[in-house]
């Protein structure tokens, strides 16, 4: 059985005072859930260490993207290493914005997803098709792509400390959002191509969260769906009503 997966991010948003009544906030519903839900958030970096501090057991925290080398003359980045020592428990990896506004390929994302792994952090690998994709009937093609070349390397043992986040470009941000149906079709595709790679017990402990305008009405619907194990969470993860009812909702 799959336990539910509930995670924050707030991408470049709040601040240190914010991020950590934020966390604060969400703090009820995140124990009183959570022998069914796990809970993380995902503040920006400047923030990791103070959110981290503030976050109250079984919050986790985790960052937003990852460098893959250990250390040395890469200015800006920011390796697993020091992720790990201010208090990061996750790390993603080829959130849509990285890959279409960053312009990160798929073979920088599955470089990221093995120093997560190796540097003791548990990586969210993020997947999903632009609207163009979609409309020409090309997103099976797409996650394919992604998922193999993210996962390019990984054995069966360092895959079983990947979470998939399957997030439909089109809808993140717009207020649009695949309908269950839509979002089921995916995660059932991607959840049986993890079992074409490695085999039908990983693919079945994987978890396959959905990311794109996830908000408080429709997370009952999503959760109900039996390939969606929780929710990556952008907009409605930045007011602590609407991410803590997400959490309650996705037990």
């Amino acid at each position: 059985m799959r336990k539910a997966f509930v995670a924050g991010n707030w991408k470049m948003n709040t601040d240190n005072h914010s991020g950590v009544e934020l966390v604060k906030g969400i703090k009820d519903a995140a124990q009183a859930n959570s022998s069914k839900v796990d809970v993380a958030v995902f503040p920006p970096f400047v923030y990791l260490q103070q959110v981290a501090k503030a976050a109250e057991a079984p919050i986790a925290v985790g960052s937003q993207d990852i460098y893959f080398e250990e250390k040395g003359a890469f200015t800006g980045e920011i390796s697993s290493a020091m992720l790990k020592d201010v208090g990061c428990v996750y790390a993603l990896c080829g959130h849509s914005e990285r890959r279409h506004v960053i312009g990160e390929t798929n073979e920088i994302v599955n470089k990221k997803v093995k120093a997560s792994i190796d540097g003791g952090l548990l990586p969210v690998l993020c997947i999903g098709e632009l609207i163009e994709e979609r409309k020409a009937e090309k997103t099976f093609e797409v996650l394919t792509e992604q998922i193999k070349k993210g996962l390019a390397g990984l054995t069966a043992e360092k895959v079983s400390a990947v979470t998939l986040a399957y997030e439909p470009v089109w809808a993140i941000g717009t207020g649009l959002t695949a309908t269950g149906e839509q979002a089921q079709e995916a995660h059932s595709f991607i959840r049986k191509l993890i079992a074409e790679i490695y085999d039908e017990t990983i693919a079945e402990n994987i978890r396959i969260l959905y990311g794109g305008s996830a908000k408080p009405e429709n997370t009952a619907e999503l959760m109900a769906q039996k390939d969606i194990d929780g929710l990556l969470v952008g907009g409605a993860s930045l007011k602590a009503d609407s991410f803590s009812a997400m959490i309650a909702a996705a037990v």
